[in-house]
């Protein structure tokens, strides 16, 4: 069973940093996967923020490319969202997700795409 657990979250000033981290279990790191990182506002829909493939291909949403790092350590089995200059607008519930099976080219921000969800972090920025 595909076991996920987000922590790192908190509350920083605008232009301030943090570093999420998904302890991930239950997948083999051997085979094809794709990781990433979610997120939900107030009032908002879900919206994709970062993707990484078992390859290490990346893929980010425009808004926070240039800004935020999507990484993972296979020995470690734990993926990690580096967010650098953070605005308000970045002020969300953050999710760390899975699928398997995945290649570069079906590598996607379709929430519904993807069926392994962790319980999520707040991150808040203030102004």
């Amino acid at each position: 069973q595909v076991q996920l657990a987000e922590s790192g979250g908190g509350s920083v000033q605008a232009g301030g940093s943090l570093r999420l981290s998904c302890a991930t279990s239950g997948f083999a790191y051997s085979n094809y996967y794709c990781m990433g990182w979610f997120r939900q506002a107030p009032g908002k829909e879900r919206e994709g923020v970062a993707v990484i493939q078992s390859s290490g291909t990346t893929t980010y949403a425009d808004a926070v490319k240039g800004r935020f790092t999507v990484s993972k350590d296979n020995a470690r089995k734990t993926l990690y969202l580096q967010m650098n200059s953070l605005k308000p607008d970045d002020t969300a519930m953050y999710y760390c997700v899975v699928k398997v099976n995945c290649f570069w080219w079906t590598m996607n921000f379709d929430s519904r795409d993807w069926p392994y969800w962790g319980q999520g972090t707040q991150v808040t920025v203030s102004s």
